[in-house]
């Protein structure tokens, strides 16, 4: 009994804390780091594209809510804006890459939130989950943009090279952001996540060259042109021996969402205001049953 009565006292006042659905579409920015980043752990900001989505937000309490969400954005990088090493320069790769994720979020506001209580229509917030997601890195030749994934440029798909990788993959979200009700209706979120994959292919570049004579005579001109391209810059350029390094395996990549977002509050059983004071609704209210 005691225990029993101390879970009452602890989940007694989020009973009546009014659970709620949203409906919302987010803008903002995308982002990438990894083997084509300006440099070692920088994310690259001077290729920022453009994101969009749309989500569902179910509200337990004032404190917690589950989120699903749909998210389209692009990442791009190129060794033309590395701030490191020639060995960069030298590679000369380069990269676009449509994501497109859905992903299940728990949210927690650390302040709770509540549009219908004046004192809580803001807070501070930390989410988490866990997403799918698919890509297809590209890269531009003469105009033309190609899929490398069917290229295999490091070999993939040859005899004694390792097989092609997936281009549908999971990752974890983790970000935080600012929640505001700007009424009733609607709430404005800002929010930033990364999210960290378990793949090293998002840019198509990740362990060391293969034999570019082989692959061009085996695979096809294309796909070892597009697996170093040096040559493009300098065509005196001494192609890399097989098994150099191309890339960091022991460096997964990540993508990044920034996001504006506002979203439709389905409300029931409302709090309402009367002369500046809060006037609970009553018939909404009913005994927790234990």
């Amino acid at each position: 009994m005691k225990f029993k009565s101390l879970i009452i006292i602890l989940f007694f006042p989020f009973y009546f804390q009014a659970q709620y659905l949203e409906l919302g579409i987010s803008l903002g920015a995308s982002n990438y780091l990894g083997d084509l980043a300006p440099s070692s752990f920088k994310v690259s900001i001077g290729q920022t594209n453009w994101a969009q989505g749309a989500f569902v937000r179910f509200n337990v309490n004032r404190f917690v809510g589950l989120r699903f969400d749909l998210t389209h954005g692009v990442i791009s990088a190129s060794d033309e804006f590395s701030l490191e090493e020639d060995f960069r320069k030298k590679r000369n790769l380069s990269f676009r890459s449509d994501i497109y994720e859905a992903a299940i979020l728990g949210e927690f506001n650390i302040l709770g939130v509540n549009p219908n209580e004046k004192k809580r229509i803001f807070s501070p917030y930390i989410f988490g989950g866990i997403a799918i997601f698919k890509f297809n890195p590209q890269a531009k030749l003469q105009d033309t943009w190609y899929d490398l994934q069917p290229l295999g440029t490091e070999g993939q798909g040859l005899p004694e090279y390792s097989k092609k990788y997936s281009l549908t993959q999971f990752s974890i979200p983790l970000g935080g952001g600012l929640k505001i009700a700007m009424n009733k209706n609607f709430t404005f979120t800002f929010e930033t996540g990364t999210r960290k994959t378990f793949t090293d292919y998002l840019d198509d570049v990740s362990t060391t060259y293969p034999d570019l004579g082989r692959l061009a005579s085996e695979s096809g001109e294309l796909n070892a042109q597009l697996s170093w391209r040096y040559d493009e810059i300098n065509i005196d350029a001494t192609p890399p021996a097989e098994g150099s390094g191309r890339g960091d395996p022991k460096d997964l990549d990540w993508y990044i969402f920034s996001k504006m977002t506002i979203s439709y509050n389905f409300i029931s059983g409302k709090k309402k205001f009367k002369n500046g004071k809060r006037k609970r609704n009553r018939s909404t209210l009913k005994c927790p049953y234990f």
